[in-house]
């Protein structure tokens, strides 16, 4: 029987700093151990989500944590999401289901605050009860103490659960020193004892030169370094954030077969093309450049957190009629979820669910109308595509109902295994999809792919097992860049 250890808090000195990643990498190395770990975050805020077993919205980091984990997915691990719909507001999914549409500064002030609070200490006390141990994980920065009183995930989420806090900072952005004292030090006294420890990220060089550096930060801070994790650049995990778009927006190259996402203004779920990346036989980009969707032998419309904003734009910016020139020329045009709804006739919202636009045309590429509604439809899905035997999996979370025009015929891509159909297809080169991780399926990539049969020269590879083969790598890396004896120590001994 292993020791009970008390929940861990990954919490940051800023943003982006990597804390997910961490997180992932301990709930793997702690079943590695032979613990049954569980991720949570109280709160969470980004676009990219994921539909649980009972068809409820948790955001996408945690599905990825818990499948490091080897536990099923439940809106428990994160019961607030926010979905940014705006600069200044975001649509609120507490327990999996939205509420509404928030404005930041109406969301972050008191009232209502209590509620809320109860509801995150409510999932973090159901899942502790089941499981050893939690890996929680932070949002942002630890010290903004304008927003302490407010504040549902960060210290006072430790201090309900009674987790040692370890701040995690990236080295890589510069300012580490000042960063992590500056961390440690705007806590209250009571708080900054509950901080057991430090992990620098993203480091690049030989670790060696930081050695009295990582003396000095103990010195200064009065707490120990766990370790220096190195930067990687050859395991490949799910991201939460679009951040890594930057890094993903390159050009067509020759002797593969390109696919070119367009890069929306409100995407989200970008993690549907993640497979189809890393399959050797496709060079997968994103792009809002018309020279660059030319060149594309493969045009993917992603997801997107508003289908009207972004359809008007893609009209505005002369990406539309890109699109459509390449289709025309012989290139596939697949839509999945909004990218579907964009690739209609007609899209309607007529009581305002996403904002202020009403109507718009379509891209006129499949015989289908969209009507916005205000009720969220999100559950998971098996389904066989066309004629195709083999048994695929997905998710759908979408606002918003699409139908045939009058005197179309349905035509759908996909039969779901509880006997309602999805998408429309016309044909190889066009179609479209409500369902989410419609790539994720291997027999759905080699017909996606096989047009295309003069480019391909490699086989593809089972998603399952890679995605196990780098959670393991990631917890080998990790692992070895880490104190573990001194972290199990600080999370097993009593206070």
């Amino acid at each position: 029987m292993k020791k009970e250890l008390h929940p861990i808090m990954l919490a940051g000195t800023g943003s982006d700093v990597g804390k997910s990643i961490i997180a992932t990498a301990l709930c793997r190395i702690f079943k590695q151990d032979g613990y049954r770990p569980v991720p949570f975050k109280a709160q969470n805020m980004a676009l990219n989500s994921y539909a649980t077993p009972e068809g409820l919205e948790i955001g996408r980091a945690q599905a990825v944590q818990a499948e490091a984990a080897g536990v099923p997915c439940h809106t428990d691990m994160n019961p607030l999401l926010l979905k940014p719909s705006s600069d200044h507001t975001s649509q609120v999914v507490l327990n999996g289901r939205p509420i509404g549409n928030r404005d930041a500064y109406d969301y972050f002030r008191k009232e209502g605050r209590d509620e809320l609070r109860k509801e995150v200490n409510s999932a973090f006390d159901r899942l502790a009860a089941q499981y050893n141990p939690v890996v929680m994980e932070g949002a942002g920065s630890i010290s903004e103490i304008n927003l302490r009183d407010t504040d549902l995930v960060n210290m006072p989420m430790a201090c309900h659960a009674d987790a040692d806090v370890i701040l995690v900072a990236d080295i890589d952005r510069g300012g580490v020193f000042a960063s992590v004292y500056g961390s440690v030090m705007l806590q209250t006294p009571e708080d900054r004892k509950r901080i057991k420890g430090v992990i620098i990220n993203k480091f690049r060089g030989d670790i060696r030169l930081f050695e009295s550096g990582i003396k000095q930060m103990e010195e200064i801070c009065g707490i120990p370094v766990l370790g220096v994790v190195p930067y990687y650049k050859n395991i490949h995990i799910e991201e939460e954030d679009s951040v890594t778009l930057d890094y993903k927006r390159m050009q067509a190259i020759e002797g593969k077969v390109n696919v070119a996402v367009v890069l929306l203004r409100h995407l989200s779920n970008f993690t549907d093309f993640n497979r189809l990346e890393r399959d050797e036989r496709v060079h997968l980009y994103y792009t809002n450049n018309t020279d660059e969707l030319k060149k594309a032998d493969i045009i993917l419309l992603p997801g997107s957190k508003s289908t009207l904003d972004d359809l008007y734009e893609l009209r505005r910016n002369g990406v539309a009629q890109a699109i459509l020139r390449a289709h025309r020329e012989g290139a596939t045009v697949m839509g999945i979820c909004g990218g579907y709804q964009l690739m209609g006739l007609e899209v309607h919202d007529p009581d305002g669910v996403e904002g202020e636009i009403r109507h718009l045309p379509g891209l006129g590429l499949l015989p289908v109308i969209t009507t916005m509604q205000g009720e969220k439809v999100t559950r998971q899905v098996n389904f066989r595509f066309l004629s195709d035997e083999a048994l695929c999996q997905g998710y759908e979370i979408h606002m918003g109902e699409t139908r045939p025009a009058p005197d179309m015929q349905d035509s759908p891509l996909n039969k779901l295994d509880d006997g309602r159909s999805d998408g429309y297809f016309v044909n190889q080169k066009c179609m479209g999809s409500y369902v989410h991780g419609i790539l994720d399926n291997q027999a759905f990539i080699d017909y996606l792919l096989e047009p295309y049969t003069d480019k391909l020269d490699r086989s593809a590879v089972d998603y399952r097992t890679y995605k196990e083969e780098q959670y393991d790598k990631l917890a080998d890396h990790v692992r070895s860049h880490l104190n573990m004896p001194l972290l199990y120590k600080i999370m097993s001994e009593n206070d």
